[in-house]
């Protein structure tokens, strides 16, 4: 009987040490990042590209994204939506409701308390020794020739996210230069929605794909 119980004690403590915990990963942001949990959302597609390359055991996937937010909202839910879920990684992507309602209702959020808001959220993150990736806003309107209304300040915003990520030692997913990047070569007609964008700023099925792709490509490589 004790060499059975001590069989199944030397069991459970084998069996203890070979199940590893998932690595937690939280995508906080706006309506981009409360639609990515939905069917062809990029976090969704995210995890399906995590479980057909077998590594679905090792991810746990949580969006924590809330319609027309800017960075001082992510900075006043951050304790309850992320912090409080002891994530291992959190991808920061904000910005675009930021500049965009600078012109459709006047509540935008100037570029130097974006600055001071976003470096709160980076110091509280990794004071808790959570990995923090930052992202680019990607685009209001797809032209390709800078002629969108809100280029001017997304590119501003854009250099304070990178400055930002140089200056913490952080890994960035420069969406606004991908995005720029795929327009280039798929809208010869310079069209201001319908190439990655639904309507200028929301993701269509190919937009969800490349924000999914390269998030997915930073996570499965660290």
């Amino acid at each position: 009987m004790k060499k059975l119980i001590s069989l199944l004690i030397l069991a459970a403590i084998a069996f203890a040490f070979t199940v590893q915990e998932k690595t937690k990963v939280i995508f906080f942001g706006d309506s981009i990042t409360q639609a990515g949990v939905n069917p062809g959302g990029y976090i969704r597609r995210i995890d399906s590209m995590c479980a057909a390359e077998g590594q679905k055991e090792n991810y746990e996937f949580i969006g924590a994204g809330i319609g027309g937010n800017k960075i001082y909202d992510l900075y006043l839910r951050m304790e309850d939506d992320v912090l409080a879920k002891n994530p291992d990684v959190v991808f920061v992507y904000i910005g675009v409701n930021d500049v965009w309602h600078k012109a459709t209702s006047g509540t935008g959020t100037d570029a130097d308390k974006f600055e001071k808001f976003y470096t709160a959220i980076i110091k509280k993150i990794k004071d808790k020794n959570i990995k923090v990736i930052l992202c680019t806003p990607a685009a209001i309107g797809e032209k390709t020739d800078f002629s969108n209304s809100q280029d001017g300040d997304l590119n501003e915003y854009s250099k304070i996210i990178r400055n930002l990520a140089t200056k913490n030692n952080l890994q960035l997913v420069d969406l606004r230069k991908s995005f720029l990047e795929y327009d280039l070569k798929n809208n010869p007609d310079n069209k201001d929605r319908g190439i990655l964008t639904t309507d200028r700023v929301h993701l269509n099925a190919k937009g969800n794909q490349l924000v999914a792709d390269e998030m997915w490509k930073l996570i499965k490589n660290n």
